[in-house]
């Protein structure tokens, strides 16, 4: 019953102050001990990492909202605040929630795209049997003949995109297979999520000692920076962007531009680079400039600049925060740098790393309060 009342025990019940016990060898074996263990727990992990890390994030994003909420349910409403609800009831309905979130707006976007897919196929079908004719407006640019001479012996040739079809249609079962792993990994993901809400507060209580323990009040420091910079990458960058990409949509859609969704998927997904999403507005408005109607290419520009104007000036700052505000260059860097090295999940984890890199830098130089300032000189 002992051995059940201490499992069972809040992080930080059976932690002391007090000197190390553990010889120079004994400590040294156990450091390559736990490394050995912790590098054979990531290798068997590996597969599940990612959902680990996706978990990771959604629960950082959320738990601020999440408390509120639970909160506010539980003196609203009795039940809420029993055991059995804050363990199973409101996790499971957050988690719940989290899906639908991404589900519903997934669906549209699948169902606002297959017309577009339709265009896209009978698009390569008559470029495969014809070839792709010259846009008129090449005959405006400065050396436009030349221009159209290449893409006549080259796109204008029909049959150039038989081997790129071909292969891109044998490889068919492996996209089949990759869409299927990014399903178990979404639904593992879902399942962390349900855990992490449920067990937030020891959790974030056992990271709290386990990193003071390990590296000082620096450690704790970093690790609090690095929650907040996940959070505000988050809900800057990610929510931001889907938000400019609705609202482009719609825009797309009344000003008649070709293929609005494609061009609101696009805003959103280049709108987590900083101006990024402009490039996406642009190519819109030019789009429709070349269909012939230039007051409409000139609105969709306008709203757009105003949109990406609003949201990184007054909307970003505000999500993100001051404390991991960073630089325009190590935005860039951290979320390029980020996809590049970690995939999708780089995209948070980029500019969390550079906002903890820079939050150390600013506390070793004396630029800002904290465990790493320099010792006045006496």
């Amino acid at each position: 019953m002992a051995h059940h009342d201490e499992q069972d025990a809040a992080p930080g019940t059976f932690t002391h102050a007090g000197p190390r016990t553990l010889g120079g060898g004994q400590l040294r074996a156990a450091i390559a001990a736990v490394l050995l263990l912790l590098a054979a727990g990531l290798w068997t992990l590996r597969p599940f990492l990612p959902a680990l890390g996706w978990g990771v994030i959604l629960c950082v994003s959320l738990w601020p909202w999440y408390q509120r909420r639970a909160g506010a349910l539980a003196e609203r409403w009795h039940w809420a605040a029993k055991p059995w609800a804050r363990r199973l009831v409101l996790p499971g309905v957050v988690t719940c929630l989290a899906a639908l979130a991404f589900i519903l707006p997934l669906a549209m976007v699948v169902s606002a795209l297959h017309a577009d897919r339709m265009w896209l196929a009978q698009a390569l079908a008559q470029a495969q049997t014809s070839g792709i004719p010259a846009p008129a407006m090449l005959h405006s640019l400065p050396q436009g003949d030349h221009i159209i001479a290449w893409w006549g012996q080259n796109l204008g040739q029909p049959g150039w995109l038989g081997h790129f079809s071909a292969g891109r249609l044998g490889q068919g079962g492996k996209v089949a297979g990759e869409i299927g792993r990014r399903g178990l990994i979404a639904g593992f993901t879902l399942l962390v999520l349900f855990f992490l809400l449920r067990d937030g507060d020891r959790v974030a209580l056992a990271a709290r000692l386990g990193s003071r323990r390990a590296f000082g009040p620096a450690g704790e420091n970093v690790g609090m920076q690095l929650v907040a910079a996940i959070r505000g990458t988050v809900n800057g960058l990610v929510v931001v962007g889907f938000g400019e990409g609705l609202i482009m949509g719609v825009a797309y859609e009344f000003a008649g531009v070709p293929h609005p969704a494609l061009f609101a998927l696009l805003t959103a997904l280049l709108s987590v680079v900083p101006l990024g999403s402009m490039l996406a507005i642009a190519a819109a408005a030019g789009l429709a400039v070349a269909a012939g109607d230039i007051g409409a290419g000139i609105a969709v520009f306008a709203v757009g600049a105003v949109v990406v104007f609003i949201a990184d000036h007054f909307v970003r700052p505000v999500l993100i925060g001051e404390a991991t505000r960073l630089p325009f260059l190590w935005v860039l860097l951290g979320i390029l740098g980020g996809i590049e090295a970690w995939g999708l999940i780089g995209l948070v984890l980029g500019p969390a790393l550079m906002a903890a890199l820079m939050l150390l830098w600013r506390e070793w130089t004396g630029a800002q309060q904290g465990p790493l300032n320099p010792a006045p000189e006496i």
